[in-house]
């Protein structure tokens, strides 16, 4: 993906599970990566650019879960297929949920 520099928040790698519903629904998929602004998930059907989606993101190191819509804001059709989703939709619970997530992410990776 281009734009790397460009970005408003910063992006970890992650384990959480996400399910989606968009043209269709998505149960279990992994994330690639997760940020305040959205998530990148890889899919064997990725949506049209602009779709509204739904997820509910599974964070199983905190015994967790958040809902949020989103758009997606870019999408690759050749293997390996994956999308990038723009959160549009956000309760102020599910970004508290999602910082703290993070936060925990981040330090955790700065004591590897």
């Amino acid at each position: 993906m281009t734009g790397e520099g460009k970005r408003e928040y910063v992006r970890i790698e992650t384990d959480a599970l996400v399910d989606f519903t968009g043209s269709e629904v998505l149960l279990f998929h992994k994330i690639e990566n997760i940020s305040l602004g959205g998530i990148s998930m890889r899919t064997a059907t990725p949506e049209e650019l602009g779709t509204r989606v739904y997820v509910t993101i599974n964070f199983p190191d905190l015994n967790e879960t958040m809902e949020a819509e989103g758009e997606v804001v870019w999408a690759t059709h050749e293997d390996p297929k994956d999308m990038g989703i723009k959160f549009t939709g956000l309760s102020t619970s599910d970004k508290e949920i999602l910082r703290r997530y993070i936060a925990e992410k981040a330090k955790a990776a700065h004591k590897s």
